[in-house]
């Protein structure tokens, strides 16, 4: 019995091997026969070497992707100064969108005015009354249309279409010299008084040409002179908290005493800046007037040479209003800088072209919306350009 198990069991380890065998003589007999495949097949071994060594380089290369990485991150490092870009450029955007309404009707009449008509008479008193409509005033009016008419006679110009690039490039010229940006003298510290009518915006801007100085570096210090109105100390409370900058005010007092401490308190501090609001006022009164001028006095025995810039607020929005208010002003205190106000809402623009003209003072600064950095440095070419 187990002699026939021993016989059984080597049977099948016999049947077993064969099978194994002819496994693996079946590779060799396709080898053998086919010799052109083997001489085929020995070039694939090469073939899987030089895969590999593809594989190889690239596995090697990933590290090099790897090492472009950081030129995806130098491009998200450069995506910030395209948004500088932007915001640059944003200030010619928020005047176009403040002088949506004049821009429109401009080019509107200006297009069907110029298209296919013939330069005469009747276009130039069509020309006139548009710009008399958008707040030029007379006199820049006259000027603009003198100077049209002066090179259009000089450089024999008999298309009506290129009138529209002579009253920008004539609108320029006009506005060029009243752009002046403020410059800060060394004075411990530079006084900023700072003027105009009820609701032109002083408050606003303050808050916002604080800002503009501490982007400067320099140290600012408000002085709250303004309490005939109480909602104004509180205003500018609010704006020294957001600029993180220290307001001088009293409860009730007079306007003159609180400016005067803030001027001594600034001087004991070594700050660089004094911003003095004072109240609006109608410059129709007279006794109004003599008040603020009685102001100017104080700070200037307070601090020689000072204050060293009154600034007059005007709204864009009262037109030829503003140059009556820049007389009377000027002729109390001797404005020397203007800022205009309220260019986003329905303003007209073309006041500035009227002041140019009549009342040239240096236009220090534009605002063009509500937010703290929307007080912008006045440009003529860039505020043409937005106006047409």
């Amino acid at each position: 019995m187990f002699e026939f198990l021993k016989k059984f069991i080597k049977k099948d380890s016999q049947e077993k091997k064969p099978i194994v065998k002819k496994e693996a003589t079946k590779k060799p007999q396709k080898k053998a026969s086919s010799p052109h495949k083997s001489k085929v097949a020995k070039p694939p071994p090469p073939k899987e070497k030089k895969e590999t060594q593809k594989s190889e380089q690239s596995i090697k290369s990933a590290p090099s992707k790897t090492e472009k990485k950081p030129i995806v991150f130098s491009e998200d490092k450069i995506q910030p100064q395209e948004e500088k870009k932007s915001s640059f450029f944003g200030f010619t955007d928020k005047i176009k969108k403040g002088l949506t309404k004049t821009r429109e009707k401009l080019t509107a009449e200006l297009t069907s005015l110029f298209s296919g008509k013939k330069i005469d008479e009747a276009l130039y008193e069509e020309l006139e009354t548009i710009l008399l409509t958008s707040d030029v005033g007379i006199s820049a009016t006259n000027y603009l249309l003198d100077s049209i008419k002066a090179s259009i006679k000089k450089n024999n110009i008999e298309n009506a279409d290129e009138i529209k690039g002579l009253l920008k490039e004539k609108l320029i010229e006009l506005l060029m010299p009243i752009e002046n940006p403020l410059i800060l003298k060394k004075a411990n510290p530079y006084v900023i008084m700072v003027v105009g009518v009820n609701g032109s915006g002083k408050t606003t801007t303050i808050g916002k040409l604080t800002k503009i100085l501490l982007d400067e570096n320099k140290s600012v210090l408000i002085a709250a002179g303004d309490t005939f109105r109480a909602a104004a100390t509180e205003q500018l409370q609010i704006w020294g908290e957001r600029n993180n900058v220290h307001v001088v005010s009293q409860a009730s007092g007079d306007p003159s005493a609180v400016i005067f401490d803030a001027i001594n308190s600034a001087k004991a501090k070594n700050l660089d800046v004094v911003i003095a609001d004072t109240a609006g006022r109608l410059p129709t009164q007279k006794y109004l007037i003599d008040e603020i001028t009685k102001i100017k006095r104080v700070i200037n025995k307070c601090h020689a040479e000072a204050p060293h810039e009154v600034l007059l607020v005007l709204d864009a929005n009262t037109g030829q209003n503003a140059i009556s208010q820049l007389k009377i002003f000027n002729e109390a205190l001797g404005i020397t800088g203007l800022v205009l106000t309220k260019l986003d809402g329905t303003a007209k623009g073309g006041v500035i072209a009227a002041i140019a003209k009549e009342q040239p003072t240096p236009l220090r600064y534009i605002g063009v919306g509500e937010s703290i950095d929307d007080l912008k440095v006045f440009n003529a070419q860039e505020y043409v350009e937005a106006l047409f």
